[in-house]
């Protein structure tokens, strides 16, 4: 009994150990940059360089500890934690980043394969799509009149173009001798469709799901920063600022830069598992 759990003991530190001779890098590197820059940080505002609170101040201040260790409070209104401010707006993103998904990947297969499509509506999207997210709020206020669908619209506006265009051009780019041969072989539309231009196109579908990701969570905080009065990350951003607790601002930030950078691995994480191996 002694010897098995010697063993076991054993090969468990040998797995440890070869993991974190195989990781070492991707963890220490990342955490030495960020002890950096909060040096830094905490450097050049003890000297008045920068008007920031620093690291130390912000982590001293009672509002912004308590947000930090209590994230679920609830208060009702908009009085809520950060987990609840974050979740209202992920759930938004959620909502219209899946609307623009279906819609752009939708559109994107009938451009890519009607030319006369393509070249009617080209000009039109290139023209909406370099609109910024926070053009889109009043247009979106004046003509749906509630805050909700409003910011709805501005994350599917925001977010569906890179899908859509890149879309198109995955399907633009099947090259010709996988036409030929669903010519030869008769293919139907739908085995086509399923067998040659889907996993074609796959690998330009989720560059343009990544990049479109990352739009939805800027344009939501962009359009709650407008919005008045409504739970989510982008509001508590702003009603902090008008409050003077710029310390609160930047841990909703941090909050901020880490659910973006989860959106991003999720959806690379979801085109390791559908992507066949030779097109990763």
């Amino acid at each position: 009994m002694a010897v098995s759990i010697g063993n076991s003991n054993g090969s468990l530190s040998r797995s440890l150990n070869k993991f974190w001779q195989k990781n070492a890098q991707n963890w220490t590197l990342p955490i030495i940059g960020i002890l950096g820059f909060l040096m830094i940080w905490q450097l050049f505002s003890s000297i008045g360089l920068v008007k920031l609170p620093s690291p130390i101040n912000i982590m001293s201040e009672k509002s912004t500890r308590d947000l930090l260790l209590y994230p679920f409070f609830d208060r009702g209104g908009t009085d809520k934690g950060l987990f609840w401010q974050t979740l209202a707006s992920f759930e938004r993103v959620a909502k219209g980043y899946s609307l623009a998904a279906i819609v752009g990947i939708g559109m994107g297969i009938l451009v890519g394969t009607t030319p006369v499509i393509d070249k009617a509506l080209d000009p039109l999207f290139q023209f909406l799509r370099t609109v910024p997210p926070l053009a889109w709020v009043p247009i979106a206020l004046a003509a749906l009149r509630q805050n909700e669908p409003a910011a709805l619209f501005v994350i599917f506006i925001t977010s569906v173009w890179p899908i859509l265009l890149n879309t198109a051009v995955g399907v633009k780019q099947i090259p010709q001798d996988y036409r030929n041969v669903s010519r030869v072989l008769q293919l139907s539309r739908q085995k086509y469709f399923f067998k040659i231009l889907l996993p074609s196109a796959l690998p330009y579908i989720f560059t343009g799901l990544r990049i479109s990701i990352g739009l939805a969570w800027l344009a939501i905080i962009a359009a709650e920063i407008i919005m008045s009065g409504i739970v989510g990350i982008g509001f508590f951003i702003w009603n902090a600022y008008t409050n003077d607790k710029v310390g609160e601002v930047i841990l909703a930030l941090v909050y901020i830069g880490a659910v973006g950078l989860i959106l991003d691995r999720a959806v690379a994480w979801v085109q390791t598992l559908i992507l066949p191996e030779e097109q990763k």
